[in-house]
């Protein structure tokens, strides 16, 4: 869903999200969002969905049958042995 509100800036440069975003967000109270500034725009997320994109910008270059962390034992196994 979108939503657009005005939000207005304390003079201590805190804003309060309106209880339909924060609700839509899934953020409770104390909850963390990552905020990113792009092209002079803040975008705030939730920690989670910024967790989640992360894994899929780097997944597109891992065979999806790739195990990373048997491949990493491996090359330190190899590295030891060499030592």
């Amino acid at each position: 869903m979108s939503y657009v509100a005005n939000i207005t800036l304390a003079p201590n440069g805190r804003v309060v999200i309106p209880a339909n975003m924060r609700a839509e967000l899934g953020c409770a109270a104390g909850g963390t969002l990552l905020a990113r500034l792009e092209n002079g725009t803040i975008i705030l997320e939730p920690v989670q969905a910024a967790v989640r994109r992360a894994q899929a910008l780097v997944g597109q270059y891992i065979a999806p049958d790739a195990n990373l962390a048997d491949e990493l034992i491996a090359e330190r196994k190899a590295a030891a042995a060499i030592e």
